[in-house]
């Protein structure tokens, strides 16, 4: 049976209107990513980092999916072997586009964390620093989204899931956020056919043995028509 493995990244929301990670300047939606997606800009400014989680959650809850998520949803219904979907977004738009049990790689907007105990629950609207858990009241409320020099949530069951890989496909990642970016070669050292479907080349292209550019709602649409048509 075959085994199809996919990687999302921010290009897959962007038609979405969903920022993407990287900007000019190393900005993320005009943010140093030092300041808002690190242990140390959260220890540094709370109010900063709820304030622009708050702000991307508020965002993330009013935008729709597009074709390229509901294509794979639709690839994970119909294909006849294992579809397994990972993504490094946090928003939740691959559930929104009918997509069922979505690896959430780097959490989700839609969660807190709580630093002391590690209790997770469904994020409010707005948090704000000193924010109280509701398990152990301590006032250490987070977003549960994987900062940089955090490890990412799942990676068991990634790896297990790519070392039975017949068919890796990364859709609009940079290639430039590890250990993501090396997904790529855990997947071809089993053995599987590598693909990239994305905007522009990735950090990691060479590492591919298929290459598709484009919007992701033209491409991801295409390419699952192909899989699904005998």
């Amino acid at each position: 049976m075959e085994n199809i493995v996919i990687l999302t990244g921010a290009g897959i929301s962007a038609e979405s209107g969903m920022g993407t990670f990287r900007g000019a300047g190393g900005l993320w939606e005009n943010r140093r990513v030092e300041d808002v997606a690190t242990p140390e800009g959260f220890a540094r400014d709370p109010a900063l980092v709820h304030a622009f989680y708050n702000a991307r959650r508020q965002r993330a809850a009013q935008v729709a999916p597009n074709a390229a998520h509901t294509a794979i949803a639709r690839l994970q219904r119909d294909y006849p072997g294992t579809v397994t979907l990972i993504t490094q977004n946090v928003d939740a738009l691959h559930e929104k586009g009918g997509s069922g049990d979505v690896i959430h790689m780097h959490g989700e907007l839609a969660g807190a964390l709580c630093a002391a105990c590690d209790h997770r629950w469904t994020a409010p609207d707005e948090m704000q620093p000193g924010h109280p858990c509701p398990a152990c009241a301590a006032p250490a409320a987070r977003p549960d989204v994987v900062w940089f020099g955090e490890m990412p949530y799942h990676m068991e069951r990634i790896l297990d899931a790519l070392s039975q890989a017949t068919l890796f496909a990364a859709i609009g990642t940079s290639g430039q956020v590890y250990p993501a970016a090396g997904f790529v070669q855990e997947a071809y050292s089993a053995g599987a056919h590598t693909v990239e479907l994305n905007l522009e080349p990735s950090a990691v292209v060479s590492d591919f043995a298929e290459t598709r550019f484009g919007p992701a709602t033209q491409t991801v649409p295409a390419w699952v028509e192909e899989l699904l048509t005998p």
